[in-house]
């Protein structure tokens, strides 16, 4: 029959190889060395084994074995605390998994510093991420793919969601500083915009079919992401708006130049925290909208695009695109 080491056999083994000896173990256990001494010499009995080398006066010591060993047992008891610890979450209502979907135009340092805290607050709440375009959070949360969606407004009279207002983000009007609508110096009007192509993303979710927003162009060129359109933006192939958030450091850099352009809505992006109306937040899921409201509540009221740009990181590299 294989060996089936059990778990208190494997502390006592821990206490003994980390503490240096079985009399320090037995103070640490608050067990006699007696029943140390015998827990381990089942153990290496089972294992067939030598764990330990007690000869002479010195203090035991680990064996190429026990060493090798150790950090089995290390990993076998740290992964039964973690159940314990998932199992004692379940029974209080925790959350054993959690599935989020954010839309780009949450700034992504906010995003990073909620999930941090987040993986502090609950580790073993597992986490299933996802970032979408326009409609793509709503139906994620719609369809039951989300848990918990942090994007803007919904678009539908929905009665299945429930929708929290945390806080905005805004949209930017921008350029390469190649462009030759960057290159212009003054304010633009309709009348520069129309003839230069504006990528526009396109809702992969269809939620938006047919409505078209701070769309001026007449030439449109359509991609699937807002990733992409940055790239492209940043390449000199058009002009359109981005996350402001999301074009801080190109603004800085002077890769990017923000397009002085009254026809295009500069106003707030309202995000929101989009649940279904027949779930109730558990504990973990809870937390996440708290933390989300209280950092993007603090987002400035109005954009002003030159201390925007003045904010942003250090540029990598000077050269505009």
């Amino acid at each position: 029959m294989e060996a089936n080491p059990t778990l208190d056999q494997l502390q006592v083994f821990l206490a003994v190889a980390e503490s240096g000896g079985f009399s320090a173990a037995s103070r640490q256990l608050n067990r006699a060395q007696s029943v140390v001494s015998y827990t381990i010499a089942n153990l290496e009995a089972q294992l067939d084994v030598v764990l330990f080398e007690r000869a002479g006066p010195r203090r035991p010591r680990l064996t190429e074995a026990g060493k090798a060993l150790l950090t089995d047992a290390r990993r076998i008891v740290s992964d039964l605390q973690v159940l314990r610890a998932r199992a004692r979450s379940l029974k209080q209502g925790l959350e054993a998994e959690l599935s989020l979907a954010i839309s780009v135009m949450v700034p992504s340092e906010i995003v990073v510093a909620v999930l941090r805290g987040f993986r502090d607050a609950f580790p073993s709440v597992a986490l299933n991420l996802t970032v979408g375009e326009l409609g793509a959070v709503m139906n994620l949360v719609i369809n039951g793919k989300a848990d918990i969606g942090i994007g803007g407004a919904p678009l539908l009279n929905n009665d299945l969601i429930s929708a929290d207002k945390l806080g905005h983000s805004f949209m930017v009007p921008v350029a390469a500083a190649s462009h030759p609508l960057a290159r212009l110096g003054r304010p633009l009007t309709l009348a520069d915009v129309r003839e230069e192509v504006q990528l526009v993303v396109t809702d992969a979710s269809g939620l938006t079919s047919g409505r078209n927003f701070n769309v001026l162009s007449y030439k449109i060129w359509r991609v699937g992401d807002v990733a992409t359109k940055h790239q492209l933006i940043r390449g000199g192939l058009g002009w359109g708006g981005l996350p402001a958030a999301l074009v801080r450091k190109d603004l800085k850099c002077g890769r990017l130049v923000q397009l002085d352009l009254d026809a295009y809505e500069l106003g707030e992006y309202s995000l929101y925290a989009l649940c279904r109306a027949d779930h109730s937040p558990g504990p973990a899921t809870s937390w996440l909208i708290e933390a989300f409201r209280q950092r993007l509540s603090a987002c400035p009221k109005q954009v002003d695009l030159s201390n925007l740009a003045k904010a942003g990181d250090e540029c990598v590299t000077a050269k505009p695109a």
